[in-house]
């Protein structure tokens, strides 16, 4: 949903929009080519609906022949100081409304809210934010925490995904895994989304590498990419977002890995900047020109789930 304004001109924020601006946002994506839509609770909170309302969003979706897929909550860590228990309460609150309304997936995470300094910055990501502890103690809260998030979602049909985000426990890919197996549960998987590490002005951990280690967990993907330049052998440092065909990362190297390997979820399109929605449906032709060359049977061995 980064194409659209969290909150309008006049100051109404979305979620409480009436139903012609709902609409307007639904055809945009329906013209643009896209048949379903990762809810962020940044713009538009199920939780915090009314039936009346839930329903009322369901459809006017469904009249522009739009899927609500999925409710991605994000910045609201689980260990946050002093709102960690407010946020698991909300997430609870959130895999309900999932349930509720019929849809697929809640996607999650530890990273926290945008510093000042970081919302004052022309791309966030240049610049350091919140930093989850190394305290084996608060780590080992994040995953009794998460945990109790995916035995709820369970009970009602639902997997769980958490996004890999840089300086937390989702981090990198050993330390993705590691709390994927701690949690150890078949519904919680990972959203490999190693955009989020290659943007980072500094080094970084190889993608190539870090997408084996993440693929055999992965149940929902953000997909993104950048432009990724390194001066003078790490003395600067330079990423700005760009179409999943132009980036960094060689997609069609590694969704053909993913397929292969038998990953079958959502791909969700993200895109900073610009016209957003216009490079997401980009995107979204590349993708599905990749898969469909892809199509033909062949035979592979499935990627191992290393946490059985």
């Amino acid at each position: 949903m980064h194409p659209f304004r969290p909150v309008d001109r006049h100051g109404v924020a979305l979620h409480d929009a009436p139903a012609e601006r709902w609409d307007e946002l639904f055809r945009d994506v329906s013209r643009a080519g896209f048949t379903a839509l990762e809810i962020a609770d940044s713009h538009i909170r199920p939780a915090d609906l009314t039936t009346s309302r839930r329903n009322e969003l369901l459809s006017i979706a469904a009249d522009n022949d739009v899927t609500l897929l999925s409710v991605h909550v994000q910045r609201q860590s689980v260990i946050q100081a002093g709102v960690g228990e407010a946020n698991l309460a909300y997430a609870h609150r959130t895999i309900d409304a999932i349930a509720e309304m019929g849809m697929q997936v809640l996607s999650t995470g530890l990273h926290q809210p945008l510093t000042a300094a970081q919302r004052d910055a022309a791309w966030f990501w240049t610049v350091p934010g919140h930093a989850d502890p190394r305290d084996e103690d608060i780590r080992a809260l994040a995953v009794k925490r998460l945990r109790g998030l995916g035995r709820h979602a369970a009970e009602v049909g639902i997997p769980i995904s958490l996004e890999m985000y840089e300086d937390t426990y989702l981090g990198t890919a050993d330390s993705a895994v590691r709390l994927l197996e701690e949690i150890g549960l078949d519904n919680v998987g990972l959203n490999p989304d190693i955009g989020n590490l290659i943007r980072l002005h500094r080094p970084i951990e190889d993608w190539r590498a870090a997408y084996e280690k993440t693929l055999p967990y992965a149940n929902y993907w953000h997909m993104k990419n950048y432009a990724r330049d390194e001066i003078g052998g790490g003395q600067a440092y330079s990423c700005v977002p760009t179409t999943l065909e132009l980036g960094f990362i060689n997609y069609r190297d590694v969704v053909r890995t993913a397929v292969q390997g038998g990953y079958r979820g959502p791909f969700l399109m993200e895109h900073y900047g610009g016209d957003s929605l216009g490079v997401s449906a980009t995107n979204r032709r590349y993708l599905q020109d990749l898969l469909a060359s892809d199509a033909s049977p062949r035979k592979h061995e499935p990627l191992a789930l290393r946490r059985r």
